[in-house]
């Protein structure tokens, strides 16, 4: 997995080839990939799972640990900056597999990234924040998509300024969502 994930954010979606991968995995043969994966769409399919399942457990470990509803969406905000800043060849891959990736037969990852259900998880912090008292009175909806749109666009301002001050974007998106949810 880690030399699919590394081909694709060296080379791009259509140049990883199973015979490209396999040469950064030291492997001999195509046929160790053919034989644990049912063609290019399983593989990305998989690969996708494995950035987001890594992406997902360290979100929770450090969302999870927060006592209150304003700590927790400042912890979500410089949690995701910090991870997409250290795991830039996953988010460049993740990016390009969300760009190009239509398996057959089934939705493409610009399909999930539609489905409102990925904004669940904000959205309940949001509702959190109403009932605690801590967030004033605002559309929870609109609040999430806005707070994970700015951090969804992040690896592609990296692809345009891979210089860019990620502490201070961080920095800028927590003090900017603390002041809009403020009570």
């Amino acid at each position: 997995m880690a030399a699919t994930i590394a081909t694709i954010a060296e080379l791009g979606y259509h140049q990883a080839s199973f015979a490209r991968i396999a040469e950064r995995a030291g492997l001999s043969s195509t046929r160790l990939i053919s034989y644990h994966f049912d063609g290019k769409d399983d593989l990305m399919g998989h690969a996708i799972t494995s950035i987001y399942g890594d992406l997902s457990a360290f979100m929770s470990r450090r969302v999870s640990a927060r006592t209150t509803p304003g700590a927790a969406l400042e912890t979500y905000i410089r949690s995701l900056v910090e991870y997409i800043r250290d795991h830039r060849a996953e988010m460049r891959a993740a990016t390009e597999i969300f760009l190009n990736f239509r398996p057959e037969g089934g939705s493409s990852a610009q399909d999930a990234a539609t489905n409102l259900s990925a904004l669940s998880h904000i959205e309940r912090l949001l509702a959190w924040g109403q009932e605690s008292g801590e967030f004033g009175r605002f559309n929870t909806r609109v609040m999430a998509m806005a707070v994970q749109r700015s951090l969804d666009g992040l690896p592609f301002l990296l692809e345009a300024d891979p210089d860019a001050d990620l502490d201070e974007y961080a920095e800028e998106l927590a003090a900017l969502f603390a002041r809009a949810t403020r009570a």
